[in-house]
């Protein structure tokens, strides 16, 4: 469940939402009507930045073809000096 909250009601009612977030509720703060952040609990955002950070590398690993006749170990050396 998302719910929109004020920025200066957020700050008065932080507890509050934070045990709403441990229930599971999601929050929107918003500063004079425009949305500024998401409050959700922490491991939601970072599971599915991880994987849409994997799928996105999978797919730009799969769209590319190989290079071939590149020294990969000469440019990492290259770089190092």
């Amino acid at each position: 469940m998302n719910i929109e909250i004020g920025s200066y009601e957020a700050k008065t009612k932080l507890p509050e939402l934070l045990r709403g977030v441990q229930l599971g509720n999601r929050y929107t703060i918003t500063l004079r009507g425009e949305a500024i952040a998401d409050l959700i609990p922490a491991d939601a955002s970072q599971k599915t930045d991880i994987a849409a950070g994997v799928a996105h590398m999978q797919q730009l690993m799969t769209s590319y073809p190989p290079l071939l006749g590149i020294d990969t170990k000469a440019l990492l050396d290259e770089g190092r000096d």
